[in-house]
């Protein structure tokens, strides 16, 4: 159970950011603070794990307010929801170590998401000793890219739906047909068309004509073999 203290000097704001968190699981409001004083007393009193603090509290402001809170309890994290959009008072939030910062009017939506990852992010960090990039990656905000799907595509390709077409085409012993296609990956047959072709000038597939009974031939895209 994730124990979170909302340090928000409008009780009204306060109420809306609980509604949020009554939403999610296995989180807990264990307290509520209308001021800077009121906040360091639960501090001292509970075993918080996590503190929604806004920036303009009545008697002090909250970036100031986070370097009480680290003297008093080092292991509380914090999360920042506030109004301030000035770029020192963000940059000296972002200093003293909050985990993510969320301007008001809360949409609620990026709240839940912001809570649903610390969660995710602590359950984690529970169970392990040690760290692993891809952890650390992902906990600082980078996307993790296969090289192999990171190469540079034209205007109109996009990687991902160009890797799901390679592998339709792999299962398909007697080729497959731009209309085919269309319905396998949900797209029109022009934008099938446009990926065929495309794999196509890079040497990855090839094309037969196949003949029906009436109309125009159509082609049939069978993936390259490949030689050792």
């Amino acid at each position: 159970m994730i124990r979170i203290v909302i340090a928000e000097d409008d009780y009204r704001v306060a109420g809306i950011h609980e509604a949020f968190l009554s939403k999610i699981s296995d989180v807990e409001v264990i307290g509520k603070a209308l001021n800077g004083e009121d906040t360091l007393q639960l501090v001292k009193k509970l075993p918080i794990d996590l503190i929604l603090l806004d920036i303009f509290m009545p008697d002090i402001l909250g970036t100031k307010l986070i370097r009480k809170i680290r003297d008093l309890n080092a292991s509380i994290d914090i999360i920042m929801i506030s109004a301030a959009t000035d770029k020192s008072m963000v940059e000296d939030a972002l200093r003293n170590g909050i985990l993510d910062y969320i301007i008001k009017p809360v949409k609620m939506d990026r709240f839940i998401e912001t809570i649903e990852k610390y969660k995710n992010t602590r359950k984690i960090l529970n169970k392990k000793e040690e760290l692993d990039q891809a952890f650390l990656d992902n906990y600082f905000g980078h996307q993790q890219l296969d090289k192999s799907k990171s190469q540079l595509t034209p205007k109109g390709i996009d990687p991902l739906t160009l890797e799901k077409i390679k592998s339709i085409i792999d299962t398909k012993q007697f080729g497959i047909t731009a209309d085919e296609m269309g319905v396998e990956i949900g797209a029109s047959r022009t934008t099938a068309r446009r990926y065929l072709e495309y794999l196509i000038s890079i040497g990855t597939c090839t094309a037969q004509l196949e003949y029906g009974i009436v109309g125009r031939p159509e082609r049939r895209y069978l993936m390259l073999t490949k030689t050792s």
